[in-house]
């Protein structure tokens, strides 16, 4: 049985032949056109050089016919003979190159489906131009344009998979307008899945650390908002585009400024351009940026919008959906378990929090690994894991069903000393060790560690209140 037959072939054809390709094998073409019959064969594409009109060339059975010439009458005959021959097939017709109306007529009364370029490009145009000039995405490709060279896109430092997709699909809007990108990350990935997904998915990023500034006219920042603040660039360097889902702590500065802490990931920002200007994403970008609306809003229960479903919705028809379950069940490395023992082993818990010092760390996303695990814990509602590593102390806190915000609960304990805040539900710090390296014996060292910032974040939440109505602070989420 020929699951499906093309009669007649145009560039149409041609495309519809490429879209179903993977099953190749089961395709049968009539055409009498002899460019395109050979055409067809040259791609292993069985096909019978007839009249694609007469019934008694077709195959015995077929369960969708694609009727693709450029000639309207002939396709109005093919598509009825076609229908005669079998009823119940699917009939996908193209009207031709300017049919009149009893002609469009006569194949939308026969077809199930109509192919009709013409209107799908004025109705693609009317959507775009019918985007108000305000928008998002019309604003954004006005700041591209503006630009007189590439643009460098850059996630914050040790990028989580939210960051490393907004940044590939900033650069994809980027160049579906003529504008070169880079797509640039600063510290390392060091994540399982993090290193899953960039590997899995052939994702194309650099390493960055603050220099070759001037091979590039624009600067994009990416799940953050202030240069050189939990990035590689330098402090208060010029931007010229800003796209986030954390509440920022002050004014950001930008020609083009998108921070919506509504939204449960920088991904679903970065989707909606991409949809709004009709720009279909590859595989691997669609499937980068659906993993990281997955994570940020861990799998759609945490912090989750409306337009997050949305993005993801529209991003599943074009995502790998077996890549992202490999990425989703990577290795374990004995860094990350090491740290979950001594987490669970070392744990401080007051009623429903618990803290806990893991030591000197080889790599500090395993704290939020080990942060969101604790969770798992009975009657557990907070956690805060923390470590050290090359002279600084990272922490990392997560909540569910808590009473409190754990983004401004960091920031009340350790910005006076580091850098700390985040969102509701998950946050980070990070402090310089400073004067405690004077201390040269390891385990009284871990000891002061766990002291001082223990002592910090208890203190801190026995003061916390009740979880503000207003813009919660950024930064780190690690």
């Amino acid at each position: 049985m020929a699951r499906r037959l093309l009669l007649g072939c145009s560039a149409v054809g041609n495309t519809l032949v490429e879209r179903t390709r993977e099953a190749r094998g089961e395709l049968v073409a009539i055409t009498d056109d002899t460019g395109w019959a050979s055409t067809l064969r040259d791609r292993n594409v069985a096909t019978v050089e007839a009249d694609p009109t007469d019934p008694a060339t077709y195959p015995d059975s077929a369960a969708v016919v694609l009727v693709a010439s450029d000639d309207p009458a002939r396709n109005v005959a093919a598509a009825e003979a076609a229908r005669e021959r079998y009823p119940d097939a699917m009939i996908v017709a193209h009207v031709g190159t300017n049919p009149t109306a009893a002609q469009q007529d006569a194949v939308r009364a026969v077809a199930d489906r109509v192919v009709d370029p013409v209107e799908a490009i004025v109705s693609r145009v009317r959507e775009a131009t019918g985007v108000d000039a305000h928008e998002e995405p019309v604003r954004l490709l006005k700041t591209l344009r503006n630009l007189s060279g590439p643009l460098l896109v850059v996630a914050h430092d040790n990028p989580d998979p939210d960051a490393i997709a907004s940044a590939l699909g900033l650069v994809r809007v980027a160049e579906s307008i003529g504008v070169p990108a880079d797509a640039c990350y600063g510290g390392e990935i060091a994540h399982q899945e993090n290193r899953a997904m960039v590997n899995l998915l052939d994702l194309s990023l650099r390493t960055f650390d603050g220099t070759d500034l001037d091979d590039y006219d624009g600067v994009a920042l990416v799940d953050h908002s202030r240069a050189g603040i939990n990035d590689s660039l330098p402090e208060g360097h010029p931007v010229d585009i800003v796209v986030d889902h954390h509440p920022p702590r002050g004014p950001v500065a930008g020609e083009f400024v998108d921070i919506r802490p509504d939204a449960g990931a920088t991904s679903t920002l970065i989707e909606e351009y991409l949809s709004r200007l009709g720009i279909e994403p590859e595989r691997d970008l669609a499937t980068a940026l659906l993993y990281g609306i997955r994570i940020d809003t861990k799998d759609f229960t945490r912090s989750t919008s409306i337009p997050d479903f949305e993005a993801a919705a529209s991003l599943s028809a074009f995502a790998d959906e077996s890549t992202l379950e490999r990425v989703e069940s990577p290795s374990v490395s004995p860094e990350t378990l090491r740290v979950l023992a001594r987490a669970i082993e070392g744990r401080d818990v007051r009623g429903s929090t618990v803290a806990s010092c893991v030591g000197e760390i080889g790599d500090r996303d395993a704290l939020a690994q080990a942060a969101e695990r604790l969770l798992d814990l009975d009657g557990i509602a907070v956690t805060f894991v923390f470590g050290y590593m090359d002279g600084v102390i990272y922490g990392s806190a997560r909540a569910r069903g808590a009473d409190l915000d754990v983004g401004e609960l960091l920031r009340d304990a350790l910005d006076t000393v580091g850098s700390a805040g985040g969102h509701a539900t998950m946050a980070g710090a990070q402090v310089s060790l400073g004067i405690l390296q004077e201390v040269t014996d390891e385990e009284s060292l871990e000891d002061v560690v766990e002291t001082f910032v223990a002592g910090r974040f208890f203190e801190a939440l026995d003061d916390a209140p009740s979880p503000p109505s207003g813009a919660l602070p950024e930064f780190p989420t690690d």
